[in-house]
């Protein structure tokens, strides 16, 4: 399937549940999907309307993104489902400051006392200091506000037990997004995993930034995000969101027989330059209107 479309149809499903008032934050129990493995050492455990990675180690583990504060408890039963703890987590990696992404970290880190990263630029959306974690958009409050422990910034690498994870930063979606990269085994091979942090357009929109007084310079850093993405080789495109990477489909594909359909290298430089089309079809509507 065309990546932009299944972007649409999917955004098109969670978005009707928010215009039933179903949206996630209200009954989350819409948004369950069942945990499953991706590669030897790296597990899907979030839901549909945000994505949360488990990367295990011999040291303790690591989760990218916790998700809405209102999705941890299924986040956290996932991992329980898999067959790990969720006290064993170590590290917890943001893609972002955003509330989907971040919004179940302040209770997580109170059951497992595991060590936060945050891109640098969005600390204050972390902290609470600016009010730019989407939350209110979404018709919450932004209760879980929590200090990062460790900042992250281009070319930081984060280890724990063998695994090693690049941190490359990709500002736009947010001034402090960062994408992730690192190593994944499978079969007896090592695969190259690889995440971008943020592509959504809604905060670079203008009316997004007239509101918030933001710069239109994020455009641009994001499109040079892209670029800079773009030399990077991955084997195993994981999405935070679902939508992403076509997590749902290519999950039926697995169930339905499919040898390993993650393991994908021609994905990830079509997909990054659709995020390029997407944003400029946006600002040529806006110019259009």
């Amino acid at each position: 399937m065309n990546v932009n479309l299944y972007f649409v149809k999917s955004k098109k499903k969670i978005c009707a549940k928010e215009e039933g008032k179903m949206h996630v934050t209200k009954q989350p129990w819409i948004s369950y999907l069942e945990p499953f493995q991706i590669a030897d050492n790296l597990y899907f455990v979030g839901c549909e309307a945000a994505s949360s990675h488990l990367i295990t180690t011999e040291e303790g583990h690591i989760l990218i993104d916790t998700g809405y504060p209102q999705n941890l408890y299924l986040v956290i039963d996932a991992i329980y489902k898999l067959g790990f703890n969720p006290r064993d987590i170590k590290y917890i990696l943001h893609s972002h400051g955003h509330y989907d992404h971040l919004g179940g970290t302040k209770a997580l880190v109170e059951l497992t006392g595991a060590k936060t990263y945050l891109g640098a630029g969005d600390v204050e959306y972390a902290n609470g200091t600016v009010d730019l974690t989407w939350a209110k958009e979404l018709g919450c409050e932004y209760y879980e506000a929590f200090e990062p422990d460790v900042i992250m910034h281009d070319g930081d690498v984060i280890r724990l037990g063998s695994t090693e994870i690049e941190v490359v930063e990709t500002p736009g979606h947010t001034p402090g997004t960062v994408s992730f990269f690192f190593d994944v085994t499978y079969e007896g091979k090592i695969y190259r995993a690889g995440m971008h942090g943020g592509v959504g357009t809604n905060s670079m929109t203008t009316d997004f930034l007239q509101k918030y007084n933001l710069s239109t310079n994020c455009r641009q850093l994001f499109f040079e995000g892209l670029e800079k993405l773009k030399q990077k080789k991955v084997d195993v495109f994981l999405g935070n969101h679902v939508w992403n990477n076509q997590t749902l489909q290519k999950l039926e594909r697995m169930k339905a027989g499919e040898h390993n359909p993650f393991i994908n290298s021609e994905e990830w430089i079509p997909f990054l330059e659709q995020c390029r089309m997407n944003l400029e079809n946006e600002l040529k509507k806006e110019v259009e209107e």
